[in-house]
């Protein structure tokens, strides 16, 4: 009852900040209201976390570094998300409750300030609940919640990139829609279901629908492997974690390239980052299938010494594993094809650098990752960096 009066409280604090700030136009008197009414909160209600994350963002926007709106939207959603959770279940249906929360927040303070950024407050909600569902069990969570809020619409901001107002709803409503119903049929979890949402709006409003299809392809295909003779790989001791789900981690290690790609086209609009893309996301896809449908293709050799290790070893090969990564690598660029997207010449370069990047995987798990150096998602991250490269480089080479 006590943090939730302090939360309270809070909520006035920012809504009273927010509501004189466009009379005073003095960002560090602002910022210095701000600490001392954290400061009291901390003394009287305890709230050492919310008054942390409070004063820390306060001084960045009273030094000129965040802008008066970053500091309100995010305080003001960071305040009234803690209080959806104080009141209800660790679920999907308080995740929904929060969301609404946040956006409220959002577009209150955007309409009060006059200020036209509803892609800013679109990222922040995101990046809010995927933060919560990520952090919900550390203490100390607000803290990175708030910054990471703050830092993502910062950055949204500073982009200035301007989108049309359609085609961000129907990215939100496309997006969420996906990541649900792969939450449904238990292929990601819930920080999976968040993450797969900003993967499709990044795609969808940097680029086109046509983008979002492509990585849909690719879901779709890492789905289908993931379940393919589940039992089979449960009995040995291989299969995805959480029952076939997979997580944020999972989610931002084969697509968080492809997003800079599709961001670096929609500020620059030049074909290299078409084939970056593309080359990226043939990558994850061929990387997907061949680890789960390659592991029932027999003793696998180790990559880096051909000989035998046991079936899930970190860069054991085999040859179901090598056709099923060519064949994944090439769907996914014909689908891009087919779209439009990519030609033909690009078809065969996105392709290879698929296959390419699948090896390049198996040789970072047989090496990297066997050491200890880097985990699985960590060789992911690797494998679609150098499938991007790989593309980038055959498309200079041959363009």
């Amino acid at each position: 009852m006590e943090k939730q009066r302090g939360l309270g409280y809070a909520a006035v604090l920012v809504g009273g900040a927010t509501l004189v700030e466009p009379y005073i136009h003095l960002q560090w008197l602002m910022a210095l209201v701000i600490c001392c009414g954290a400061l009291l909160l901390l003394r009287f209600f305890k709230t050492k976390y919310l008054t942390y994350t409070f004063c820390i963002l306060a001084v960045l926007s009273g030094i000129g570094l965040l802008p008066f709106f970053v500091l309100a939207t995010t305080l003001a959603m960071l305040v009234l998300g803690e209080l959806v959770f104080q009141t209800r279940e660790d679920d999907l249906n308080t995740y929904l409750y929060y969301v609404i929360s946040t956006a409220w927040a959002g577009v209150l303070v955007m309409a009060y300030l006059n200020e036209k950024a509803i892609l800013t407050i679109i990222f922040g909600i995101i990046a809010a609940v995927l933060l919560k569902v990520i952090l919900l069990k550390y203490e100390d969570s607000l803290v990175l919640e708030g910054i990471g809020i703050a830092m993502t619409m910062y950055l949204i901001e500073e982009l200035n990139y301007k989108a049309d107002l359609q085609m961000v709803v129907i990215a939100v409503l496309v997006a969420f829609t996906f990541g649900y119903f792969a939450f449904r049929a238990k292929t990601a979890d819930l920080s999976g279901l968040f993450s797969i949402s900003l993967v499709g709006i990044i795609l969808v409003v940097f680029a086109d629908a046509r983008w979002l299809l492509i990585m849909l392809a690719f879901f779709i295909m890492g789905s289908v492997s993931t379940r393919y003779k589940f039992e089979y790989k449960k009995r040995i001791g291989v299969e995805q974690g959480q029952s076939g789900a997979r997580g944020y981690k999972n989610v931002f290690a084969n697509g968080i390239v492809a997003c800079a790609a599709a961001v670096l086209y929609g500020v620059f609009v030049e074909p290299i980052f078409i084939v970056m893309y593309v080359g990226c996301v043939a990558t994850a896809a061929a990387d997907t299938t061949a680890s789960e449908i390659g592991v029932t293709g027999g003793i696998p050799y180790m990559i880096t010494t051909l000989k035998k290790v046991p079936i899930g070893t970190n860069g054991g090969v085999t040859w179901t594993g090598e056709l099923v990564a060519l064949i994944g690598g090439f769907v996914v660029s014909l689908v891009a094809l087919a779209l439009g997207v990519i030609t033909i010449p690009m078809l065969v370069i996105c392709t290879v650098a698929g296959f390419v990047g699948t090896n390049i995987d198996s040789l970072v798990g047989a090496t990297l990752e066997n050491s200890g150096f880097c985990g699985n998602a960590g060789t992911n991250l690797a494998a679609t960096i150098s499938g991007g490269i790989f593309a980038v480089a055959l498309f200079l080479i041959f363009h």
